[in-house]
């Protein structure tokens, strides 16, 4: 599946809420959890600078959905993120059931960045969604917003290098 121009609203959101992460000192990721229907239910973004680095937002929305979804409003939601999710949030958004992922900035690109700047590899394997539940339909990159997505983690990156 294709990301459609109609799509690109609920990224465009995933970006600015990555952008409220990092201007509250967090990694720059967010993330908007849409239904079937396209109504916005629930987004959030990074919140790991706390000490818990768990507090992704997609693994933050996988658990709202288990809360407060059906198993078949799960199925027929979209998760759209900033970037590609890592493999904790992948195996929690499989295991709530969650549908289809679209992402602004893949793992591979996020990974190829990191070397760029010569920042350490993370202490979890960067490996694409499809590795770790290939039966989540997922679609990206989305290059229209690559570079901004880009932009925020080298802002990141450069402030903890001063």
């Amino acid at each position: 599946m294709v990301v459609k121009d109609t799509e690109l609203p609920y990224l465009r959101r995933c970006v600015e809420l990555a952008e409220q992460a990092l201007d509250a000192g967090d990694e720059p990721f967010g993330s908007v959890l849409a239904g079937g229907d396209g109504t916005v239910l629930a987004e959030d973004h990074n919140r790991v600078a706390s000490g818990d680095r768990t507090r992704h937002p997609e693994f933050e929305l996988a658990r709202w959905s288990a809360a407060h979804l059906t198993p078949e409003e799960r199925a027929a939601a979209t998760v759209y993120t900033s970037g590609e999710h890592c493999p904790m949030c992948a195996a929690a958004h499989a295991w709530v059931g969650l549908g289809r992922i679209v992402y602004v900035a893949s793992s591979e690109q996020l990974s190829g960045w990191l070397t760029e700047w010569g920042v350490p590899a993370p202490p979890v394997r960067t490996l694409p969604v499809a590795q770790v539940a290939p039966d989540v339909a997922v679609d990206g990159p989305v290059p229209e917003l690559t570079d901004a997505v880009r932009a925020l983690h080298r802002r990141f990156f450069a402030s903890r290098a001063s």
